[in-house]
């Protein structure tokens, strides 16, 4: 912050020199096209005076100004003469011996004065200011406290809750706005009141925006959308004015719809650290937007939306009652709500016949509307490049796999690096295949990828998970170190290839122990600090009052959680060594491997599965 901050005054600072320069240059133009006169010392004045060279003189305030006489040779000079008026007492007697005429001139005029020396010296910086205006997104000095919000007819909002698929829950709370729009005088005669605003929260990508859209298109009113961003600016009390400018403009136009996207940046609490640091203009741009809201008189016809990823740091006061009434979560699409966003985004996409949208929306557990619709377009550009008509399963698998692991390298692993990948991938793919509670292996693979990884293992899912207990848990755990404990199965030493499993296994037993109570040493008791809905993750630490004990305790049952997971791996390998051999050796040959078949490896290797 205190770097742009610098960047812009530097910006301005140099604007300003650069006027100034400009200024003292047209002064000095204008004084020499007014004069037109070549500056000459006194003395030369005195001496063409005394040899009669001298034919006109005029007596201006501060200076004089002459004109020569033909020369001899019948040539004529061109041009005045100027040199500074003294206090000579005698010069006016010699003017009349040598037969010059003279005369005095009256002052300018300060009008005129004014205007000549700095009104039009003025004119460069008036462009100047003019055009960094323009370069800030204003449209002149005088609009840059005007609301830029986009104000969307309801002819032109085309956007209907048949393109919003997986929100059903969310679209009948919002049908009741709909209806209130529509027809307030159902809900007025029984004394209902309009909600002032609704707040939509979720994770990224979960169509809170197009929600809001899609609100203002059925209702059939005016849709003015505005970032939270656009509120503050550089100048003080610039945000408080582009609110007051926006609720005017809406009340004028009610019924209608506010949607103000990334509320989060004008409304974040004012008792947080963060807040402390910062300047006056957003605590005054959130303090403006906390009395238009409060200063609406009900069932007047304008609701305020808002959409935000990061609730848990708004401030409590515009969350109230009377303000934001109606939160509303956007959760994450479950497999049905996943099936209906695939059928949307592939409408206009030709399918080919091994395309299955309900094996696709069961395997994408976690995506949202946003994930699908890239999964949508990327499965197509695969099928553009392989010269296909129509998008197929295979297009859709590698595009799960580019939005997942990344992009797939040219460079093969090669050795030992490709043995050691091989098994480690195994050990995952292995373990995974023989708990009975972790999800089905779909595909794994040792082809580098542009995240870094040597190679990766994929899961389905077979259902949605909402909770899970905590012998779910220790055996997502064993998944994770399956590799590490792969490698020290077959090569009695481990690698640097299990650094993210063990940061991810480390963060996860964590949470046991600190967040979720699944520790019999420390008890049902949180340790852990921080508290509230956080859609963009977080990392949570230990409370500021535990102490050393406590402290000491909680590692030691993090570690043994993690040591128990890894022998549990150990020993389903030592168990399955054969499985493990024959899924590395399939990997090396053809370096990926479908799920389908190492469930078909176990199978034939182990007849029961632990």
């Amino acid at each position: 912050m205190e770097r742009r901050r610098g960047a812009r005054t530097q910006f301005s600072i140099v604007y300003v020199l650069l006027a100034l320069a400009l200024v003292f240059l047209v002064q000095g133009l204008v004084a020499r096209w007014l004069g037109r006169a070549e500056e000459v010392p006194y003395s030369q004045f005195r001496d063409d005076l005394a040899n009669g060279r001298i034919a006109k003189v005029t007596f201006e305030e501060q200076r004089i100004v002459y004109t020569l006489r033909e020369s001899s040779e019948g040539e004529s000079v061109e041009g005045n003469f100027t040199t500074v008026r003294v206090d000579d007492s005698e010069l006016v007697q010699h003017l009349v011996e040598a037969e010059v005429e003279f005369q005095a001139e009256p002052p300018p005029s300060g009008i005129v004065t004014a205007l000549l020396t700095w009104v039009l010296p003025l004119i460069p910086l008036a462009l100047i200011w003019y055009f960094l205006f323009r370069r800030m997104g204003s449209s002149g000095p005088l609009s840059i406290g005007k609301s830029r919000a986009k104000e969307i007819a309801p002819e032109r909002t085309k956007v209907t809750f048949e393109d919003v698929g997986g929100v059903d829950e969310v679209e009948t709370e919002l049908k009741e706005v709909i209806e209130f729009l529509k027809d307030p005088s159902r809900f007025t005669a029984i004394g209902a009141k309009l909600p002032t605003g609704i707040l939509l929260v979720g994770p990224p990508g979960t169509g809170k925006t197009l929600l809001a859209r899609a609100t203002a298109g059925e209702a059939g009113v005016p849709f003015f959308s505005m970032s939270g961003s656009e509120f503050v600016e550089l100048f003080v009390g610039v945000g408080a004015s582009r609110v007051r400018d926006l609720f005017e403009q809406a009340k004028t136009r009610a019924p209608c719809i506010i949607f103000i996207d990334e509320i989060d940046a004008i409304g974040q609490s004012r008792s947080s650290v963060a807040a402390l640091r910062t300047n006056d203009e957003r605590e005054q741009t959130l303090n403006q937007l906390l009395y238009e809201m409060d200063g609406f008189e009900s069932n007047q016809g304008v609701v305020i939306m808002g959409a935000t990823n990061r609730p848990e740091i708004l401030d409590k006061a515009l969350l109230r009652a009377g303000r934001f009434d109606r939160q509303i979560e956007v959760p994450l699409p479950t497999e049905i709500g996943r099936r209906q966003i695939l059928d949307i985004h592939t409408a206009n996409v030709p399918l080919g016949p091994d395309s299955d949208l309900d094996r696709l929306a069961q395997i994408t557990a976690g995506f949202s509307g946003a994930d699908l619709e890239n999964l949508v377009n990327e499965a197509a550009l695969m099928a553009v490049r392989r010269g296909d008509a129509k998008v197929g399963k295979q297009d859709f698998d590698v595009a799960i796999e580019r939005i997942v692991a990344g992009l797939q390298r040219d460079t093969p692993l090669k050795g030992e690096t490709r043995r050691r990948v091989a098994y480690h991938e195994g050990g995952h793919a292995l373990v995974s295949q023989l708990l009975p509670n972790t999800d089905q292996v779909h595909r794994v693979s040792i082809i580098p990828t542009s995240k870094g990884a040597l190679g990766y293992t994929m899961e389905m899912p077979v259902e949605d998970r909402y909770l899970m207990s905590e012998a779910v848990l220790k055996e997502r755990l064993a998944v994770m170190l399956g590799g590490r404990a792969a490698e020290v199965l077959i090569f009695s030493e481990i690698s640097t290839g299990a650094a993210n499993d063990l940061e991810r296994a480390t963060a996860l037993a964590r949470r046991m122990v600190t967040e979720f109570g699944m520790s019999e040493a420390l008890g049902p008791v949180r340790y852990a600090a921080g508290s509230g809905p956080g859609y963009l993750g977080r990392e949570l630490g230990l409370e500021s009052d535990l102490s050393p004990e406590t402290a000491s305790l909680i590692d030691k049952e993090v570690r043994r959680i993690i040591e128990e997971a890894q022998e549990q791996a150990l020993e389903l390998l030592r168990t399955h060594r054969s499985a493990l051999d024959a899924i590395a050796t399939v990997l090396q040959e053809r370096e990926a491997i479908e799920g389908a078949e190492v469930g078909r490896i176990v199978s034939e290797t182990a007849s029961t599965k632990p």
